[in-house]
């Protein structure tokens, strides 16, 4: 049978947790000094810290194909909007638009992500076409104009996957941009698809 003070003694261990205490464990601990001292070393490095642990130079290099992607995605969903004729063309020329208008947000976060980094976005018309990995395809009609930005979503699903294992936990802070990106490509191609299925 337990005294009183035994009784206090085990709940005192138990809401302790073995000596950690209420913050959940003294394991972890930040030299804030360091912390500190890291802060105000390499000011001109901005938002990277000395802990990144990513390839700077091929993290920009990737995000600037990246970039040149979406931009083309931009110009071609324009073109097809303001081409898109037909009886059913309304709805697909109104999807277009809103298609072309988030990928340029994607652009615009992208081009702001490699600025972060130290980098400088890559908006150079000449070589936009040979740096995107989706292509530029007019199309000859409305079916067309949606295959091919069916395809073009695809590509560029299939490119944010590998960006996004190549960065792994090396750079977060990208890893969740793109993440979010491909998210958005996701529903782009699903609304594609669905538009092909009623033509």
């Amino acid at each position: 049978m337990h005294t009183a003070k035994q009784a206090k003694q085990h709940a005192k261990h138990a809401m302790t947790g073995n000596g950690h205490g209420q913050h959940g464990g003294a394991d972890f601990e930040i030299d804030v000094r360091a912390l500190r001292e890291r802060a105000r070393e390499h000011l001109d490095d901005g938002a990277v810290t000395e802990d990144y642990r990513a390839d700077r130079d091929a993290v920009v290099h990737m995000l600037n194909d990246a970039l040149a992607t979406e931009l083309v995605c931009v110009l071609r969903y324009k073109r097809h909007h303001f081409m898109a004729t037909g009886i059913h063309a309304e709805p697909v020329a109104a999807e277009f638009a809103e298609h072309a208008a988030q990928e340029q947000d994607h652009a615009d976060r992208i081009a702001a992500r490699i600025v972060q980094l130290g980098g400088e976005p890559d908006f150079s018309p000449d070589s936009l076409s040979s740096r995107s990995h989706a292509e530029y395809v007019t199309g000859n009609n409305l079916r067309d104009m949606i295959r091919e930005n069916l395809v073009a979503e695809r590509i560029a699903i299939e490119s944010y996957r590998e960006m996004i294992h190549y960065l792994g936990d090396r750079d977060t802070t990208t890893r969740r941009m793109l993440e979010e990106i491909l998210a958005v490509e996701e529903e782009h191609a699903d609304d594609m698809r669905d538009l092909l299925d009623r033509e």
